[in-house]
């Protein structure tokens, strides 16, 4: 089975993100940017690295992008060149287009032109760590969809020395366990013992309803 592959246009901080964490995962991706020390910036890493412009529809069919299963638009800034680039995406018939908007307008554009997924990642960073500092038990928050979340927590004081059968963690707190990281070798178990119990600095991966977040009704029981 052949590697799926990926284009990046635009080598910002998050373009050259997301070129890094793909290639890490053993993805093929190319890197293209009219900038040329962002393209060097990538160079190590990328499958292939190039200067081109996104909104040269002849320099992109020279790179045959409508080939790629993926092509992810890393520049959110200016509106303009975001959207010669995906109209050139599409006319090469590149399958699925993600796009980087600077705002609400931007994302409802993108839409409007057939991209796929249109994220702000700004924004959704932000509402993140807001999320994770509602609580001092939450490491991490991963927001699934409107309606559920997957929450790390640090296991609450009032856990330690129980098991997940005696805390009854769905009944009293809306949540179901799915990991615990155990604190003695930092090792993640999914579907976790019931029977385990609970130790100091242990962490818990749990899945919650988003509503509960947003009226902090399952952060206010973890205290």
């Amino acid at each position: 089975m052949s590697r799926r592959q990926f284009v990046v246009l635009g080598l910002g901080v998050f373009g050259s993100s997301v070129v890094k964490t793909l290639c890490e995962y053993g993805c093929e991706v190319l890197a293209i940017d009219n900038d040329m020390e962002n393209v060097q910036n990538v160079a190590e890493y990328a499958t292939q690295s190039v200067q081109a412009d996104m909104e040269n529809l002849e320099q992109l069919k020279h790179l045959d992008i409508g080939s790629y299963d993926v092509a992810i638009i890393g520049t959110g800034s200016n509106l303009e060149s975001a959207v010669m680039a995906i109209m050139n995406l599409k006319e090469l018939g590149v399958p699925y287009i993600v796009a980087k908007a600077k705002n609400k307008s931007h994302m409802k554009i993108f839409k409007k032109l057939g991209v796929n997924l249109v994220v702000r990642p700004e924004k959704e960073m932000g509402e993140r760590i807001a999320k994770m500092m509602l609580s001092k038990n939450i490491i991490d928050l991963i927001e699934i969809d409107e309606d559920y979340s997957i929450v790390e927590i640090s296991a609450p004081q009032s856990w330690v020395g129980k098991t997940l059968v005696e805390l009854n963690v769905r009944g009293r707190y809306g949540m179901n366990v799915i990991a615990i990281r155990y604190a003695k070798n930092e090792q993640l178990t999914f579907s976790p013992d019931p029977n385990y119990v609970f130790e100091n600095d242990d962490q818990v991966m749990v899945i919650t309803q988003t509503s509960e977040l947003k009226q902090f009704n399952a952060l206010e029981k973890l205290k």
